[in-house]
């Protein structure tokens, strides 16, 4: 969690809530987004406890002006007309949750400021008095992580509430962490500055230490043979399919941090020739990434080919009545592999192409990209899942096993794959995280139940991604492996599962 001390208005991605000190006060922040002509403009709401009712308004005229109450009701009679103002927060919460791109900011005044949880939302402008549980518990809303994009909120504390949030944490957390070490729970909240300092630092060395192994002079050449396999197969494809996702993750994490440190970097202790040398950085960065994207295939850029294909079709197609070509629906290529085997050759040559050799090398990267993301989850299962499609792609390339035969054991390797793990345990290990900690201990039962039951028995409730309850974590796992385990490569294989 980051604090800015001396706000401004933050850029970067992300959205954001705004908490005002009272109704009239959110309606006046609202007209003035709304009338600021921005990209926000058409993308805020306000979201309060107020119900309008004309009825209310009786006698509110003093001769003095507009008063408050007058004032709320015309905001929100403007913006709502004959819609409830129920329906109305519903489809703005709706819309910050599952379409963020669409609803940017919300403003609030008490509501929504405990017990709701929007991953998207990364900022929160704080311009109300708050103190003690309640200001903690306002913090937290930005604190939930929304996929590689998001590694931690920012709070823009505009009431100088920067001690009161702390000792909010402390009293919030006084009693729940009584049985940690006093530098397991420091730096609950850092400062945004220090931790842009220390995300740019470490995302630059991340991404140095990634590119140390590319071939001297480390040109266009001698990166795309580290990172690309663009005609789909070779010796290592595997291998270079996870260094380009380590390369997309990484050369994203390296500009973020950056544009972080951009918006102030005097307050990050960074001068301007420091900031010149990271920005170059960052570019070469993001321009490998996106050549790497291009020659491997992750990505075509279709400005390329754009002329030549309006010419084309302008010329020589002719647009007849749509008609449906196969039943895919919304089912992915993996899974009508699963459920179809042989025959989704023929549904899935319609999609793909009609030459086997397309869709089989179409399946092939569908299921590489299965085992790969899941390959956490389980690393030592799909290791050997993995070792089995390099064996059927080398039989289709030798032309040693029929095509048919081929989509069958393609489609079992799928089965396999999306289940996880093998068929036979012994007793007692039946759930999936007891299994991969069978897999991955040595297929020692009964080391896996240690570490089951020792989970079980202390894992924290919603222990991820907090570093003081992740040590107790680690900890349980060291006691409960012998000497000579890894509880690091444990630990990440557990945080994979669902069930602890």
């Amino acid at each position: 969690m980051d604090m800015v001390k001396k706000p401004r208005l933050a850029a970067g991605n992300g959205n954001a809530m705004l908490v005002a000190g009272s109704i009239p006060e959110a309606c006046k922040f609202f007209e003035i987004f709304r009338n600021s002509g921005s990209a926000i403009a058409d993308k805020c709401a306000i979201v309060t406890s107020y119900k309008r009712n004309a009825s209310e308004l009786t006698g509110e005229e003093a001769g003095l002006g507009e008063t408050d109450k007058q004032y709320v009701y015309k905001v929100y009679d403007a913006l709502l007309g004959d819609q409830d103002e129920e329906e109305y927060e519903k489809e703005a919460l709706r819309k910050f949750r599952k379409e963020p791109a669409q609803m940017k900011l919300l403003i609030v005044v008490s509501r929504l400021l405990t017990g709701f949880d929007a991953p998207a939302a990364t900022y929160i402008y704080i311009d109300k008095q708050m103190r003690d549980h309640g200001l903690f518990q306002a913090i937290c809303r930005v604190n939930r992580l929304d996929g590689d994009d998001k590694e931690f909120g920012y709070v823009v504390d505009y009431k100088d509430l920067f001690k009161n949030i702390e000792n909010a944490v402390d009293d919030y957390t006084s009693e729940a962490f009584d049985g940690f070490e006093q530098a397991d729970v420091e730096g609950l909240i850092s400062d945004r500055a220090d931790k842009a300092s220390d995300d740019l630092v470490g995302s630059k060395e991340a991404w140095l230490a990634l590119m140390e192994p590319v071939e001297h002079p480390k040109g266009d050449e001698e990166v795309y043979a580290y990172f690309s396999s663009p005609h789909g197969i070779d010796l290592e494809a595997e291998e270079k399919a996870r260094r380009r996702q380590a390369l997309y993750k990484i050369a994203g994490r390296f500009a973020r941090a950056f544009a972080s440190v951009a918006e102030d970097p005097a307050a990050s202790g960074f001068n301007d020739l420091q900031m010149a040398e990271y920005r170059n950085e960052v570019e070469r960065a993001l321009n490998i990434r996106n050549a790497v994207r291009l020659h491997s295939g992750d990505a075509v850029d279709f400005k390329l080919f754009e002329p030549a294909m309006r010419h084309l079709i302008d010329t020589y197609i002719k647009a007849d009545d749509s008609e449906v070509v196969s039943d895919l629906d919304d089912i992915s290529l993996i899974d009508l592999v699963a459920s179809k085997g042989a025959e989704a050759a023929d549904a899935a040559g319609k999609a793909v192409s009609g030459k086997k050799e397309n869709v089989a090398e179409a399946i092939e990267n569908n299921v590489r990209k299965l085992i790969i993301d899941e390959t956490p989850v389980n690393p030592k299962f799909y290791e050997k899942m993995s070792e089995l499609l390099a064996d059927l792609v080398k039989q289709r390339h030798d032309e040693a096993i029929e095509y048919a035969v081929y989509l069958e054991r393609i489609a079992e390797l799928v089965r396999q794959a999306k289940q996880g793990h093998a068929e036979a345990y012994p007793d007692g290990i039946t759930t999936p995280g007891q299994k991969a900690l069978y897999d991955n201990l040595g297929g020692d039962a009964t080391v896996a139940r240690a570490v089951d039951n020792a989970l079980r028995a202390n894992a924290p409730d919603g222990w991820r991604d907090n570093r003081m309850k992740e040590r107790l974590v680690k900890r349980c796992i060291r006691e409960a492996l012998p000497a000579n385990a890894k509880p690091d490569v444990i630990f990440e294989i557990v945080k994979a599962q669902h069930e602890y």
